[in-house]
């Protein structure tokens, strides 16, 4: 079997995720760690026994022959690191968020084209087990055409203690969460037409919104509702957990706390546990997120290898990014956005 090799950029709170992740799957290796601080770097290196560690990523692409690199830095580095590995003829996994300008998103998507490289978006939602599963099912027929979903991510986790940085970031829930959660309405659903989008700050100590509810119409006439809070009091508090019901012309499927998947027909309804075991290095509440980090990474060696198209790519993600600035256009303006005619204007 062929190892490719990967190194990971940003070694930061996530990126231990990615590591473990990388860990677990056969075929591919990380042989080098970068961050600009040194230290956490060399922490990272020692932790996991990576060969290298290095302070700056150009000196890194220099040193190393690598098949790709896993960025896991924020997004304000994000397009010169991905440009970099394109120059160097490596493939390219970007955390999300992918950009922080449609602008930039597009030359990033450009440059690793010309490079003929892969670029994925390290969107985790959609290689959680649940929607894995609610995927499938959808795509067999199980429950007809979707017409109608809705997509909640409510809580009130303290992002913030892990990621301060969160409080002065003035675009916050949108950004953050709201990307996972329209990268699942296009892959549940199908393509947005239109939006129309309204976000509130609830949390005094945030800059940005941190709730936000979206109005999508898709192609071919469904309709999603998407919904996200950082600030929404439940006991016990539901984080990290999504959930969902997609409704078709032949039946529906509901995802609720607790991983429990219904699926519901007339006159009958059956139900599955999609819960994940929590890996050897993880933890609950985490381990549905930590298993998708590995399954993403599985599907990317795939990529690498020819065997598969990456899901999502960054070209993909351009449209996700789209959702997510035109969100502040529609929430500052009140108006219904025709996705077509979308451009992106003074933001940056």
């Amino acid at each position: 079997m062929t190892v490719r090799r990967g190194a990971l950029i940003g070694c930061g709170f996530f990126a231990r995720n990615h590591m473990h992740g990388w860990a677990e799957v056969e075929g591919a290796e990380i042989v080098a760690v970068c961050d600009r601080d040194t230290a956490k770097a060399e922490r990272m290196r020692a932790d996991f026994g990576v060969p290298h560690a290095y302070g700056d990523a150009e000196e890194m692409l220099r040193t190393e022959k690598l098949d790709f690199v896993d960025v896991v830095t924020t997004s304000p580095f994000h397009k010169q690191l991905v440009e970099l590995a394109a120059r160097h003829g490596v493939a390219a996994i970007c955390q999300k968020p992918f950009a922080d300008t449609y602008a930039d998103a597009e030359a990033m998507v450009r440059a690793c084209e010309a490079a003929g490289v892969p670029l994925a978006v390290h969107e985790n939602f959609r290689w959680q087990r649940p929607f894995v599963e609610l995927g499938e099912r959808i795509a067999a027929g199980r429950i007809g055409k979707p017409v109608y979903a809705r997509i909640s991510f409510r809580h009130a986790f303290d992002y913030y203690a892990n990621q301060p940085y969160l409080t002065e970031v003035e675009r916050l829930s949108l950004m953050d969460i709201g990307l996972h959660l329209y990268d699942l309405a296009r892959y549940l659903v199908g393509e947005v037409e239109t939006l129309a989008c309204r976000t509130q700050r609830i949390n005094p100590i945030v800059r940005g919104e941190d709730s936000f509810t979206s109005l999508l119409g898709h192609v071919g006439g469904a309709t999603s509702v998407v919904e996200c809070s950082a600030f929404a009091k439940y006991d016990p508090d539901p984080f990290p957990e999504t959930t969902a019901v997609v409704e078709g012309t032949e039946g529906t499927l509901e995802l609720l706390r607790g991983y429990r998947l219904i699926e519901h027909h007339a006159g009958s309804s059956f139900e599955t546990n999609v819960d994940v075991e929590v890996p050897a290095w993880g933890a609950k509440p985490w381990q549905v997120v930590q298993r998708s980090v590995a399954a993403f990474n599985r599907h990317f060696v795939d990529v690498l290898n020819g065997k598969a198209e990456a899901q999502p790519s960054g070209a993909h993600n351009l449209g996700t990014m789209a959702l997510a600035l035109a969100s502040y256009d529609s929430a500052a303006s009140g108006s219904v956005i025709r996705m077509s005619e979308w451009r992106e204007t003074g933001h940056g």
